[in-house]
């Protein structure tokens, strides 16, 4: 018995070991057709066991002579494509594989080679199996390809218009009104640090995501609804849990956000049986929440029944409307006429209830952390700060937010300091620093970079690192840094760059191959005419093509009316509370002022460059850059202080 159990241990280990041995053969042999650099390691940067054990076994990989990995170190690090960027690939290349046993990844930078590959869907799809997680309240836009894909993405784009971007311009601007009243204080002078600006953006953006989303509006504390509101918008943005929840809508949200990454990994019977308050609240929040979109769901199919067109801005709802308006059934023409009209694309309520929800993960995370960091940095740049305070004196002056017009002011703004300061935000903390792509499994692709061919074999997966071509000084206006020793200012926050006259004059480069099909959405360039235009790839921090982000457009309005609402009146600096009291500064010479919000800013600049990468980059665990709000005219030192 004893003999019979370890033959076949040994023959499950010697398949093993076979399929390990030929798979990296057949991937070094894939590697050498392509042409372009390659590394071989045990086990790939993006698979998770490797990711999870990696404090184990990339010590032991370390115990080979050095030849074998001292020109990788770096990729055996996660969040290497953040802390190295473009310096990656200027020692390895513009693109190179690393070769593992079950697989081949194409880290690129190139702008022509991020172009190609995402001008053609077909032949380098998205990895729809790296989004399944994401599918587990209902297939939506990201986890599918193909046909099904196709139809969710037309449904979906119709919502994402510039009729709809001109009510998320006016509840942005409501909602960060609202901010800056909980920033003053009930004193309403401000001027008071405070440590929790990501969670503040990360609320003002749930508001806004709420209103987007579910057509919900949610108030500050102190806020009130109207007597004669509609009562199921007062019940969902009460701070108090209504009958038959245990959360307000509002945490349950937040909540579901905050362990998503939990919540997404961990089977569901792991969670009931751990003895863990962190799963315990997970799924209480999660109960709440996906009970709450159901009733959004119910209601808002009765609401179509009865015929009540609501208005405003309501993405659940215009899906609904889709699925379950007046429209003929069952592929029917008109009733009475006797023929066969066109298949109606329809959602199911699975279907609807996935796009809502990631609907709110992708379009509240992103665009929290850019404004986080955008706030940040302005702050950490004060010469930036007083110019884009410049431009807005000059476009809103004095003018009420809430008489702004849309269409007289949104592109003005783009134009501008406001806009170049979200660009350059962007460009230097984009929300993911990696987007995957693959290989067609049914053939080799060929791209072409700097007139050379590369052939990609299939089912190889690519890494497109926004984070360092857009950290290339290849394809961007640079100077000297006056931050740093640094012969360019690429690293430097500088969103002045963006205010160059002259845009790239590189020739458009003809994609063979390119999509041509139209998909639906917003299909405008991600930069203002006014702007710096980057060459076609270089700056994707939303992606490109037929798969970039549905909501760009929508984010790109948020963020830049929040900043202009919150520079126009308001200056921010970073606090200093941790070397001086406010009394101390009021004694200081500009000198000693100068000194104290230089360790500031250091601290300032350290603190961001820790951020790492999870669903989006941004600030982990305690990290957090103290700042505080103050009335323009009342400055201590962004009034006066260099970068």
């Amino acid at each position: 018995m004893l003999s019979t159990i370890l033959l076949l241990l040994g023959a499950a280990i010697s398949y093993c070991s076979f399929n390990i041995i030929s798979g990296l053969r057949a991937n070094i042999a894939a590697a050498k057709r392509s042409g372009l650099p390659y590394f071989i390691i045990p086990l790939s940067p993006w698979n998770r066991i490797g990711q999870i054990f990696h404090k184990i076994w990339v010590p032991l990989f370390k115990q080979l002579p050095r030849k074998y990995w001292q020109d990788i170190e770096f990729i055996l690090t996660p969040n290497w494509q953040y802390q190295e960027n473009h310096k990656a690939f200027a020692r390895l290349g513009d693109a190179f594989l690393i070769v593992s046993p079950g697989k081949i990844i194409c880290f690129t930078e190139n702008a022509e080679a991020l172009h190609q590959i995402t001008s053609k869907r077909e032949a380098f799809p998205k990895p729809t199996e790296a989004y399944a997680i994401l599918g587990q309240y209902g297939q939506n836009v990201v986890t599918l390809e193909g046909a099904q894909w196709r139809m969710h993405r037309k449904i979906t784009s119709a919502s994402f218009n510039e009729k709809n971007a001109s009510l998320v311009f006016k509840e942005s601007i409501s909602q960060t009104l609202g901010l800056i009243n909980m920033w003053l204080g009930p004193d309403g002078n401000g001027n008071k640090t405070f440590k929790t600006i990501e969670q503040d953006t990360a609320s003002l953006m749930l508001n806004i995501i709420a209103n987007i989303g579910f057509g919900l509006k949610i108030l500050w504390p102190g806020q009130e609804f109207p007597a004669d509101a509609d009562p199921r918008l007062a019940k969902y943005a009460t701070q108090e849990a209504p009958e038959g929840h245990t959360m307000s809508f509002v945490n349950a949200l937040a909540r579901t956000l905050d362990y998503l990454i939990l919540l997404l990994i961990a089977p569901k019977w792991m969670l009931r049986i751990v003895p863990s308050k962190r799963a315990k609240e997970a799924l209480e929040a999660e109960s709440n929440f996906v009970g709450y979109l159901n009733e959004f769901l119910q209601e808002k199919i009765e609401d179509v029944r009865k015929g009540n067109n609501t208005e405003g801005l309501d993405i659940m709802g215009a899906l609904v409307r889709t699925s379950y308006g007046d429209q003929p059934e069952n592929g029917l023409a008109a009733a009475g006429s006797g023929k066969k009209g066109p298949q109606i694309a329809r959602l199911s309520d699975s279907e609807i209830i996935g796009n809502a929800f990631i609907n709110i993960v992708a379009g509240h995370e992103s665009t929290a952390n850019v404004l986080h960091f955008a706030i940040v940095e302005l702050a950490t740049n004060p010469a930036s700060q007083r110019r884009l305070q410049q431009d807005l004196d000059n476009i809103v002056g004095d003018a009420d937010p809430n008489t702004w017009d849309y269409d007289a002011k949104m592109n003005l703004l783009l134009g501008s300091m406001v806009g170049a300061s979200i660009n350059e935000t962007l460009r230097l903390v984009p929300p993911v620093v990696d987007i995957p792509k693959m290989v067609s499994p049914t053939q080799d692709q060929t791209i072409i970079i700097d007139g050379e061919k590369y052939l990609l074999p299939r089912k190889a997966t690519i890494g497109m690192v926004a984070v360092a071509s857009q950290r290339n000084p290849r394809y961007w206006p640079t100077k000297p840094s006056k931050i740093t020793d640094a012969e360019t200012d690429i690293d430097d926050f500088v969103p002045e760059r963006w205010l160059q006259t002259e845009s790239t004059k590189s020739e458009i480069t003809k994609v063979e191959g390119a999509d041509t099909e139209e998909f639906g959405g917003y299909t405008g360039s991600d930069t203002s005419a006014q702007l710096y235009r980057p060459p076609r790839g270089a700056f994707i921090p939303f992606s490109d093509g037929a798969r970039a982000c549905l909501g760009r457009r929508m984010a790109i309005v948020e963020l830049v009316s929040a900043l202009a609402v919150l520079f126009q009146k308001y200056s921010i600096e970073l606090a200093v509370d941790e070397w001086v009291s406010d009394e101390k500064v009021k004694g200081m010479s500009k000198e000693e002022k100068a000194k104290v919000y230089r360790m500031a800013q250091q601290n300032s600049r350290t603190t961001v460059k820790g951020a790492t990468s999870m669903i989006t980059l941004k600030l982990h665990g305690n990290q957090h850059v103290p700042v505080r709000m103050v009335k323009r005219g009342e400055e201590r030192f962004v009034n006066w202080i260099d970068s």
